[in-house]
């Protein structure tokens, strides 16, 4: 089953982190993907750009609406994902424990559809 982790934290530690600390959060990152794809459990993920750089889209009475920027002020924030090609629950856990925002922010992890008759 895939599960998707959605990584939540405040925007502000990563713009206000040094170089240096940059560093070791992108080399921690490298760490869980090599962690994922040793276990044959990587399936996908991505760092997103800062929320300020988002579109919110609405389809309202036919009529396609769009704004600027998050919908709403939030402690944290959507930061990326990883998804994970896991036999259970408790190994997505086991790899998204090792997600550094972890230690800081929220990892939501959310079993993905399954359909009968797609690929995927």
């Amino acid at each position: 089953m895939k599960y998707l982790c959605l990584i939540y934290d405040n925007e502000k530690n990563w713009m206000d982190a040094s170089p240096e600390e940059q560093g070791k959060i992108f080399a921690a990152h490298q760490a869980v993907y090599e962690e994922a794809t040793k276990r044959g459990q990587m399936a996908g993920g991505e760092g997103l750009q800062p929320s300020h750089n988002s579109t919110v889209l609405r389809v309202r009475d036919g009529k396609t609406v769009t704004t600027d920027g998050p919908f709403m002020e939030l402690k944290e924030q959507l930061g990326g994902f990883y998804m994970f090609d896991c036999e259970n629950l408790d190994q997505a856990m086991e790899l998204a424990a090792l997600i550094p925002e972890a230690k800081s922010g929220t990892i939501e992890i959310r079993p993905c559809m399954v359909y009968e008759g797609m690929d995927g």
